[in-house]
């Protein structure tokens, strides 16, 4: 049975195909070349993966992910689609489920969404709810540089709280529109922003997401 990842991964590969090596992303200064290198590293090179959390680590990653963006740019979708090889923990369904579902639906939107004609996807509500339950568990990660007290709403009301304080920003939207508020795609997110307007407007500047 096809799992959430493997879904997203290939419609990834499929995006960044269709849109060619130069185009751009919602990832500042990323284009599309420099985002499947990103993708192709995270996975397969965890000698430099590991820049992505250890600052000290992250000239390393720079450099790997350079050299990888150097190559075919074909390869580097080839690589997306085949996946980690089969030694690498991430081959493992249960592994791959958990650390690249929001991965790559967020880089796939990163795709879709830095494009002049975009139009949002239609998600079951399955899909929905993966992608709230992630937004849950991991709100208050993504919302600690938040200035403000933080609140996710769907529209049916179940919140989330990314950060507390005061005054309160409520952003309300659909899950996947609320997880890409939070990751930091704030102008591209289809959501409603309720609160005091200097509060808003402060949270606009901020740097949200991992």
């Amino acid at each position: 049975m096809s799992t959430h990842a493997k879904r997203e991964r290939l419609l990834l590969a499929d995006l960044l195909e269709a849109a060619g090596p130069e185009a751009l992303t919602l990832c500042d200064g990323w284009k599309t070349r420099d985002l499947a290198a990103h993708v192709v590293v995270r996975e397969r090179r965890a000698d430099a993966a590991g820049g992505l959390l250890v600052s000290a680590l992250k000239t390393r990653l720079e450099r790997v992910q350079a050299e990888f963006a150097a190559k075919p740019y074909e390869e580097l979708i080839q690589l997306i689609r085949t996946g980690p090889p089969r030694f690498s923990p991430m081959s493992l369904k249960q592994i791959d489920e958990a650390a690249n579902t929001v991965e790559f639906f967020v880089h796939a939107e990163d795709v879709r969404r830095a494009q002049p004609d975009w139009s949002r996807r239609e998600l079951d509500p399955v899909f929905s709810d993966v992608l709230w339950s992630r937004t849950e568990r991991t709100a208050r990660l993504l919302g600690r540089r938040s200035p403000v007290g933080l609140v996710l709403r769907r529209p049916d009301g179940r919140t989330a709280v990314a950060h507390k304080g005061a005054p309160v920003v409520t952003v309300t939207g659909e899950p996947a529109e609320l997880l890409l508020y939070a990751f930091g795609r704030l102008d591209a997110a289809d959501v409603e922003v309720e609160g005091d307007r200097a509060a808003v407007e402060r949270l606009r500047a901020a740097e949200l997401g991992m």
